[in-house]
Formats: structure tokens, C-alpha cells, sequence
């Protein structure tokens, strides 16, 4: 991925028995930026030898996947499923495992629930709710059909949930959220002991025993059309091993990749300031490379709904909890077990209340609230905080950094010393400001930051403790100093979550062109698909189940 360090860049994969034996490097190759004239151009059908055969063959083992792929197999087809990285379960393996599907669940009736399918589809197309107001109500209307024979079948294929009554969640009118079980306590399992697994890790079991060929470490490189923008997409091309696999598929091609999160270029084109520095939620565990969405474009498709991926609303981008370390996604926090820990660095330091730090740019400059979460705060972090852009990097707000003393971390209960920070780039001490910002420095700041810029935020900002009043931003009643050494910088930059829009696919799951018009044998489920920007897993598992099933019905 351009702009992605070179230590990302070179990560060698590793079978799953290798990665656990060694639990070192190799996790999915890292992202490319994009694909050579070469990928993308799709191969004349006379040119093809196929080494594989299938009547699905889908790209991604996660969340829409394995639905995708245990559906095609209840309809008598053949599967075969790739993925790039070393083991099933994309994002979904690390996520929170909640599922808010109602419309009348088995769950929702224990609990007494009423819901319909009705209320679903009102709820989520209701213009009072910005997250959902942009979304094509078409997909909407499907999804909410489709929500109690989604959650049915996970529950048939071995999703566990905990029984406790569900919970309300994306403005819905009536609880339907249930959270998944953890898989087991086994983190080579898990990866990380999330209650994701609970989903993944039961579809993968029952996707192998149905007979579903599920193919790791093959990277999904090509999409064959009988021509390069008309006829029936015929199969795909990966490279597994160094080496080209060309795999046909009778009835369809369905791209389960995931989105576009990870690849810097790709992203940039919804919001260019989504520069480098922001990490991506789920590193390093899974990248989104947009390698589906980019070779879809190639043959024809276009994108849908875009405007789901910059309404500001949501988790697109997300203020980090876990700080001192390079990936501090609020939701998942590494644990020092995790075979992916080596990759990870460090757990970092779980922020109780922002009341304890204050939050500078990479000139040691203060600039907004520490306390708020809002967009209002990501936007002032992603700001050109007084950078006239004449460095000819203008985009991208760089670092954030969050600057405390040894009270703070006496009052948070914190540990200052690796595994829960990373003093390799991400966690930096001294025992003068000016011998703080001495030490910071990180492959995305850009220049020193200035030890006297640093100290004049710090005296400023303890003379509005004393005063009980911030009078820059307005973060209520400001209530510590920062004056007793050391002093430590924690790495505390905003990170990106959500792919939000994607391929335009009709309700049928099929990949639409510029024209609208379905291109014969492509599918697109989860974040490669757009048109709904819903967060997480249930939008993923439906369409999963959907494409799955169309797909099959087509008669060769």
C-alpha cells in the first residue's frame, strides 16, 4: 500500500499452523495501492485454462463469504471460496460479534419482542436517522425481508448468542441486537478472543462440512469476462504461491473482499484527507485492499451511494481508546497472547477519561475538546492546523498525540512499559517537555515538534486547571495540571472503520454498470457492495446469504 511503512509491505504469509508455531509475521499480504494494467484487463475466454472449477467460486471468507458460500451449497452448487490472508474470517473474526436483526427472530419472541419486517425496513429508511437517509431503499427494503431468514440460518449453521434480551441499536424502534458467543478461549482460534469469532469461526465449520473447497492464501487477482466490458464473467484469476490459479465459475462470481479501508489511494477518493497516518480498524489483522472493487470497476461496474462513506455519521472514522500504540481501535484491544501480537506491538493504554490528557498535533499544539467523540473532534483532528500547504503535503491533519504527566498515569492505573505501549514509534517519555518533543518521532511526523510550542501548550493549558475553565475549546472544567515528570507523549491519531459504499448491486445482490444494467455471472456482497451504509454484521451476513442463493439459481 503506498504510504504503508515497509515493514507492512514485506509481511510473509504463513500457514495457519505455521503462523501459530511461530506467531510472527505473516498475516494477508499487505495492501497494494492498486493493480497493474496487467490485473485489471480481463483475459478472452480462448485464453483461459482453468485449474479449478465451481458453480460459485467467491472471493473472501468472512462475514458475507461464508454465508454466501454455505447458501450456494443448500442450493445443490458447487463452492469454491479464496481468501488472501492465512485463516477465514476477514474483519468479522475481530469484531464485536453483534447482530441487530429483528423483524421477528426466534430471539426476539423469547423475550416477548414484537417486530415485523415492516418496522425494520421504517426504521432504517426513516429520514430523521443521517446514517440512514442516503441509502438505496430498494436494498433496504430486501434486507429487511431477509432479516429473520438470516438470523434463522446463522442460528441453524451454529452462531451461538448469549441470552440476555436484546438491546436497542441503530435508532431502532424495538431491541434487536444480540451479540454472538466467543468461539472459545483458544486466541490461536480466536485470534484475539473477540466474540466475532462466534460467528466465523461456526460458519467456516459448517461450510467445510457441506463441502464448500475453501482455498487460503490466494489473492484474488483478476475477474475473466468473456470480453473486457460485455458477456458473462467466466471466473477469476489468483496468485497463490507465486503462481496464477484460474478458477471457473458455471453460475457466478460473488466478491466477498471486504472494503477499501486499508488502501490509501482508494480511500482518498471519498475524503482526501484520509491520508497515512490513519490506521485501520482490524490491523493487522485484516486488510480491506479494494482489490475486488478495483477489478470489478475494470470490467465495467460502478459505485453506488457514495455519499454513505462521507455523511459524518457513524464509525467511518473513530477517536482512539487504546493510546501509546499503532492500532487503538476502541473496539479491539490486542491482548499480548494473540498470535497476531508480535504484529500488533502493544495493547496500549485504555483511556478511562480524556480528562487526564490533553491532545496535540505534531507541532505540540492543542486544537479542539479532548472530551468530545463527535465528528466535530475528527474533523479538527484531520485539520491543516496552521499548515499553509506549501510543503505540498496539505492533506491529512498528521499525529495526534496525547501528552500527560505521572499523576495521569497514577490515576488511571496505567503502565508506562511494554506490552501496553510500543516505545517504537508510538510511546515516547522524558523527563522535560522539551525533552519529550525531542524524542517524538514516528514515520508520519513530518517535522520535529517544537519543544517550546509544546511547553506554552502545557503552561496554558494548566493555568485554565487553576481557573477551572478552558478557554481556548470549551472542555468542561479542566480538572489536572500536567506538571509532574516524566511526561510522556501516546500516539492518539484518529483511525478509519467503515467501508460504507461500494459496487452497485441490484437487490438481487447481481453487480450493476454505469448504465444499470446487471454484468452477467458478478455478484457483491458485505463492504465491497454499496448502496447501504449500515455498520457491521448485519448488513454483511444478509447480503452474503443473498448473493449465495441467487447466484445458484442460475442455470448453466
Amino acid at each position: 500500500m503506498k504510504g504503508e511503512p515497509e515493514e507492512d509491505k514485506n509481511k510473509k504469509k504463513l500457514s495457519r499452523r505455521d503462523f501459530v508455531k511461530t506467531a510472527t509475521a505473516g498475516v494477508g499480504a499487505a495492501a497494494l495501492t492498486g493493480l497493474s494494467a496487467s490485473d485489471v484487463l480481463a483475459a478472452p475466454q480462448a485464453h483461459v485454462k482453468w485449474d479449478k472449477v465451481a458453480d460459485v467460486v467467491i472471493a473472501g471468507a468472512g462475514a458475507s463469504g461464508l454465508p454466501a458460500a454455505i447458501t450456494a451449497r443448500d442450493h445443490g452448487s458447487t463452492v469454491i471460496v479464496i481468501d488472501e490472508n492465512h485463516d477465514i474470517g476477514g474483519h468479522a473474526m475481530v469484531s464485536g460479534g453483534r447482530i441487530p436483526l429483528g423483524g421477528g427472530t426466534s430471539m426476539q419472541k423469547k423475550y416477548g419482542i414484537i417486530d415485523s419486517p415492516d418496522l425494520v425496513y421504517a426504521d432504517h429508511t426513516n429520514n430523521k436517522n443521517p446514517e440512514m437517509r442516503f441509502c438505496d431503499r430498494d436494498l433496504v427494503r430486501v434486507w429487511a425481508d431477509e432479516n429473520v431468514p438470516t438470523f434463522e440460518f446463522l442460528v441453524e449453521n451454529g452462531v451461538k448468542f448469549t441470552d440476555v434480551a436484546p438491546q436497542f441499536m441503530n435508532q431502532g424502534s424495538v431491541p434487536r441486537m444480540f451479540v454472538a458467543q466467543r468461539f472459545s478461549d483458544n486466541l490461536e482460534e480466536t485470534i484475539n478472543g473477540s466474540p466475532g469469532s462466534g460467528v466465523v469461526r461456526p460458519l467456516e465449520r459448517s461450510a467445510r462440512a457441506k463441502g464448500v473447497e475453501i482455498l487460503l492464501q490466494h489473492k484474488l487477482t483478476k475477474i475473466i469476462r468473456e470480453n473486457p466490458s460485455s458477456g458473462k464473467v467466466l471466473g477469476i484469476t489468483a496468485t497463490f504461491e507465486g503462481r496464477e490459479v484460474n478458477i471457473q465459475a458455471k453460475k457466478g462470481v460473488i466478491l466477498a473482499t471486504g472494503g477499501h479501508s486499508t488502501n490509501v489511494d482508494f480511500r482518498r477518493a471519498w475524503d482526501p484527507r484520509l491520508t497515512e497516518e490513519y490506521q485501520v480498524a482490524g490491523l493487522p489483522w485484516s486488510y480491506q485492499n479494494g482489490d475486488g472493487e478495483m477489478l470489478a470497476l475494470s470490467i465495467g461496474a460502478t459505485f453506488w451511494a457514495t455519499a454513505n462513506q462521507t455523511v459524518e455519521q457513524g464509525d467511518t472514522l473513530t477517536k482512539t481508546r487504546h493510546i501509546g500504540c499503532r492500532y487503538g481501535y476502541a473496539n479491539l484491544k490486542w491482548d499480548p497472547h494473540s498470535p497476531m501480537f508480535k504484529l500488533a506491538g502493544a495493547s496500549g493504554l485504555t483511556v478511562k477519561t480524556f480528562q487526564d490528557v490533553i491532545l496535540v498535533n505534531q507541532s505540540g499544539v492543542r486544537f479542539w475538546n479532548e472530551m468530545d467523540d463527535t465528528f466535530a473532534f475528527l474533523d479538527a483532528c484531520m485539520g491543516s492546523h496552521g499548515d499553509l500547504g506549501k510543503n505540498g503535503k496539505a492533506n491529512g491533519g498528521g499525529p495526534i498525540w496525547a501528552i500527560f504527566d505521572a499523576d495521569a498515569v497514577k490515576r488511571e492505573g496505567w503502565n508506562t512499559q511494554p506490552p501496553d505501549v510500543d516505545p517504537n514509534g508510538w510511546f515516547f517519555s522524558a523527563d522535560t517537555l522539551n525533552g519529550l518533543a525531542d524524542k517524538i518521532a514516528n514515520p508520519f511526523q513530518r517535522s520535529p515538534m517544537p519543544g517550546n510550542a509544546l511547553q506554552e501548550t502545557v503552561a496554558k493549558y494548566n493555568s485554565f486547571a487553576d481557573a477551572g475553565k478552558d478557554g481556548d475549546f470549551g472542555k468542561p472544567a479542566p480538572l489536572h495540571k500536567i506538571e509532574t515528570p516524566p511526561f510522556y507523549a501516546a500516539w492518539s491519531t484518529p483511525l478509519v472503520h467503515d467501508t460504507r459504499s461500494g459496487l452497485r448491486i441490484n437487490p438481487k445482490c447481481q453487480v450493476l454498470d454505469i448504465r444499470g444494467q446487471a454484468i452477467p455471472g458478478l455478484y457483491a456482497a458485505g463492504e465491497t457492495a454499496g448502496g447501504f451504509g449500515l455498520h457491521g454484521l448485519p448488513r454483511v451476513t444478509v447480503f452474503g446469504r443473498i448473493a449465495g442463493r441467487e447466484a445458484s439459481l442460475i442455470k448453466t
